[in-house]
């Protein structure tokens, strides 16, 4: 997608969309920016419900982050250990008491030497599926999605069942096809960009290996993103995803905070893709997204203001739903959220903990914890 389309769908309805000259151009960029702001030092003490800790981790389990849902109802969570990448990434298995291993050393990028599982979901064929982010060890499309072969709900063997992505970050099944978002699908004209691919359960043979085309309109891409770049400087676009009960695709963006949702057609084809005007208090970064389908309620985690808010999806009402301030995680409070998992009326809420500047949360810092938020 074009710079311009962005302008065309956030100006929309509000008369500016005329030719403006640089002194107008000047003028939205400061409002741009006083908007950034005002989000950034809101107020962040306790709001809405307050958090629970499930559990804390290890030093050698520093940056929790992608959540799925088990056919047999555990719940696991994956490791990129970003924030110290000495110890071998992992996934782990949420309990009652804590945590038990689940995967304990997965296979590494070859020309990087490190792993880094994102976001996970299992297929229809029953395997696990993790994308996995190499783009902070290497920006040359090293990043993979990668297959765990599943044997009476145990793992036997990891594979890569596709390469050369930019930034491999959120997953999502439906039926037979797979949405992966890729954070950094730059273009030859667009160093801002991003992108959601899709792949058919019948291209994604167990010992087989698709391999992506940087830089293009790869087949497998399903839409094309910009990301408008705020005071952070972070250009990482679309990140979670997920899909109402009527089949549309919702993704948010990690730098900038637009909401997008896809219209597809029945046979899977994009009809429409649109920036959502989600209601204030502005939404400076949108990292993970989880729909639940019997309500079309979005939650999605603000990492950049330790905030757990709600979007309606009928109505793009947004409210807050719990949110803290500058925290070590202590007690369960929200320390960066990245991912969230509805199971029941539980909402578990990964703190990744690894922040960038003009974030709410200042450090990386001990103890690495999970969040749960009872809703009502």
């Amino acid at each position: 997608m074009k710079i311009k389309y962005y302008a065309a769908a956030l100006l929309a309805g509000t008369g500016l969309l005329a030719a403006c000259g640089p002194q107008q151009s000047e003028q939205k960029q400061e409002v741009a920016q006083a908007t950034d702001q005002a989000a950034e030092t809101a107020d962040t003490a306790t709001r809405g419900l307050t958090p629970r800790l499930i559990t804390t981790f290890p030093d050698s389990l520093n940056t929790p982050d992608g959540l799925t849902l088990a056919p047999d109802g555990r719940v696991l969570l994956s490791f990129p250990n970003l924030a110290d990448n000495k110890y071998p990434c992992s996934i782990v298995v949420l309990t009652d008491h804590g945590y038990e291993p689940f995967l304990s050393r997965l296979p590494v990028e070859p020309s990087t030497k490190h792993a880094a599982p994102m976001d996970l979901a299992f297929g229809p064929d029953g395997n696990l599926y993790y994308a996995e982010n190499q783009y902070e060890n290497s920006k040359d499309y090293k990043s993979r999605l990668m297959r765990v072969i599943m044997r009476g709900g145990k793992p036997v063997k990891i594979e890569t069942a596709v390469d050369k992505f930019g930034l491999a970050n959120g997953t999502v099944w439906k039926g037979n096809t797979l949405y992966v978002t890729d954070s950094q699908w730059d273009m030859p004209d667009n160093d801002k960009g991003s992108a959601i691919m899709q792949f058919q359960l019948s291209e994604l043979k167990p010992g087989t290996t698709l391999h992506l085309v940087p830089k293009t309109k790869d087949p497998h891409v399903l839409a094309q993103f910009t990301t408008t770049v705020n005071e952070t400087g972070v250009d990482n676009g679309a990140d979670g995803l997920d899909y109402d009960s009527q089949g549309n695709l919702y993704t948010g963006f990690f730098g900038d905070g637009t909401f997008h949702k896809l219209t597809l057609g029945p046979d899977g084809r994009l009809l429409k893709q649109e920036v959502l005007p989600v209601a204030a208090p502005k939404i400076p970064c949108i990292d993970g997204i989880i729909i639940d389908r019997k309500t079309d309620k979005a939650y999605v985690t603000s990492a950049r203001l330790n905030s757990v808010d709600v979007i309606d999806l009928k109505t793009n009402a947004h409210t807050i739903l719990a949110r803290n301030g500058d925290t070590d995680g202590r007690g369960g409070r929200l320390d960066q959220p990245s991912e969230v998992l509805l199971k029941g009326k539980q909402l578990i809420v990964t703190d990744y903990d690894d922040p960038v500047k003009h974030f709410v949360n200042t450090k990386s810092d001990a103890p690495h914890t999970e969040s749960v938020l009872d809703l009502p």
